[in-house]
């Protein structure tokens, strides 16, 4: 049964057709549809967000209904809002027990759009391997998340095991001293949620994580986070100093390790 209560802002339009036709495609081989990102943890934003889903097939799927899948996906991203849909398909199997590297069956967001169209054969023998954020959205999904179509949750999720979340945090973060200048929102904010969960086992969204930070970082960062909160909240315009912006990432690695 779809769940309709969604974000504000979250077109409802785009997430029943997604699982209406999805269902339609998989059809018994459809576990279910479970969305988690910024929309189930109270900080969607159309401008900034994209709607994150996974899907949960019984059995591989074959290449014509990927790309029967993948048509459907195209098209209804185009509806989406302005980061479009991001969504994975994997099998029941790497749920439970979870499988750390998580294989994933298919892979979408909008920045692969061109890709897929201009050779969809080649996206669809290549889209597949193993996926490390994936624990850290099957981890939001427990905790956090809403069963759109399907299983519920707690039948098809095992919980993901503390190092494995904590390892994909990681993955996304590790470069953020060299990377921050370019990417300072993103970055400023993702890097204190990692802190919350190594220091209090928090699963916060980058909102909340920027929210618990601005208490606990040193004076000099605080302005900092609280830009990069207005520009992902309120699309505030900000202009970053990029020197502050490296010495703050620095200083929470430190202190992400020291807690590991």
């Amino acid at each position: 049964m779809t769940q309709k209560d969604t974000a504000a802002g979250m077109p409802d339009s785009v997430l029943n057709s997604f699982v209406r036709r999805s269902c339609a495609i998989l059809k018994d081989e459809l576990t279910g549809i479970y969305l988690h990102g910024s929309a189930v943890m109270g900080c969607f934003n159309p401008a900034k967000s994209d709607i994150d889903l996974i899907i949960v097939v019984g059995a591989p799927m074959s290449d014509p209904v990927k790309r029967r899948f993948m048509d459907m996906v195209a098209e209804l991203n185009v509806s989406a809002p302005a980061k479009g849909i991001e969504m994975s398909v994997v099998t029941r199997d790497v749920c439970a027990p979870f499988v750390y590297p998580t294989p994933f069956e298919l892979h979408f967001s909008a920045g692969y759009l061109e890709r897929y169209r201009s050779d969809p054969d080649e996206y669809i023998r290549n889209m597949r391997g193993t996926d490390k954020d994936l624990a850290a959205h099957f981890t939001v999904i427990g905790k956090r998340g809403r069963c759109l179509y399907g299983a519920p949750i707690k039948e098809v999720f095992a919980e993901v095991p503390r190092q494995a979340y904590m390892d994909s945090l990681m993955y996304d973060v590790e470069n953020a001293e060299a990377e921050i200048a370019d990417n300072a929102m993103y970055l400023t904010l993702n890097l204190a949620r990692v802190l919350a969960y190594a220091e209090e086992g928090r699963v916060l969204s980058k909102k909340e994580g920027g929210e618990w930070a601005i208490g606990l970082v040193p004076e000099e960062y605080r302005p900092l986070v609280e830009d990069a909160l207005n520009e992902y909240v309120q699309n505030a315009a900000v202009t970053y100093d990029a020197a502050l912006a490296g010495r703050y990432a620095g200083y929470m690695l430190g202190r992400i390790e020291k807690s590991m």
